[in-house]
């Protein structure tokens, strides 16, 4: 079983939780997830299987887009509402949801939650936390592209933005930005690396689509190269190729991916056979 799995990750469960469910599903060892997904949250979990694992390190950091829903009048400890409760306060009034989320766009440097695995001297934030120590701030590099209100009510937006941003950290801001506390209360990754949750299965449907590997390769430069021995071989290459990373193909498989060395030359970055 080789490709691609598009599974709608239910609530209450680890991504972690969905590999080991179709490991035993489909009786193979070989899944892997491109993007790990908290237990509170459900959407789009984008699985490798078989000999597609092999493409993982291409398709981890790759663009997302959710749905998430802000409460204000409370911080927790985790960010959002299964935290424990730190502080409340009187609500202020947001005017217009959609001008504030949008002085959020752009690079940044986003204060990542105290709860979660990022490391700082060889600990993960979490751990900092259940031992009573104060957490180190730590701050990530990532980018909002584009927000969307839903419903102003229930203060429901969508999101876009790049591979690492934390949405509970962005309620946290903008309900700090309006003058408020706030939390994450609900979240759902409706897009990743191309896929959207339309295409989405639920984790326990008798059998699952496979999508062909080349899919997730859409948007790359594709070469196709003869001597094909070279490529089996992790040969370096003469290319014309605008690109510093190519996929290479064969009779439309995809069958490595090589990597700009100087000018026209290119080596051998990963073979996917």
């Amino acid at each position: 079983m080789d490709g691609i799995l598009v599974i709608d990750k239910p609530y209450g469960i680890t991504s972690h939780d969905v590999i080991d469910q179709l490991r035993k599903k489909y009786k193979q060892k070989k899944f892997g997830h491109t993007g790990t997904l908290d237990p509170n949250a459900t959407g789009v979990l984008v699985v490798l299987c078989g000999r597609a694992c092999k493409a993982l390190q291409f398709l981890e950091n790759q663009d997302k887009t959710y749905v998430a829903q802000m409460k204000l009048g409370l911080q927790t400890t985790t960010d959002d509402i299964w935290g424990e409760i730190e502080q409340e306060q009187e609500v202020v009034l947001i005017d217009d949801l959609q001008d504030l989320l949008d002085t959020m766009i752009g690079p940044q440097k986003q204060l990542v939650p105290r709860t979660s695995a990022k490391k700082i001297g060889g600990k993960k934030l979490y751990e900092y936390q259940r031992e009573g120590k104060e957490v180190p701030k730590v701050y990530a590099d990532v980018t909002i592209y584009d927000f969307k209100v839903l419903d102003e009510q229930k203060m429901e937006f969508e999101v876009q933005c790049s591979s690492g941003t934390y949405v509970r950290s962005i309620c946290r801001d903008a309900a700090l930005k309006s003058g408020n506390l706030g939390v994450m209360s609900s979240l759902k990754r409706i897009k990743a690396g191309g896929f959207t949750i339309e295409q989405a299965e639920p984790l326990d449907k008798k059998e699952h689509t496979l999508i062909p590997l080349e899919k997730a390769f859409d948007n790359w430069e594709k070469v196709e190269y003869e001597p094909i021995a070279d490529i089996l071989n992790g040969k370096r290459i003469q290319c014309n190729a605008k690109n510093n990373l190519i996929a290479i193909m064969h009779e439309g498989k995809i069958l490595a991916i090589y990597e700009r060395e100087k000018e026209k030359t290119y080596r051998s970055k990963r073979g996917l056979w």
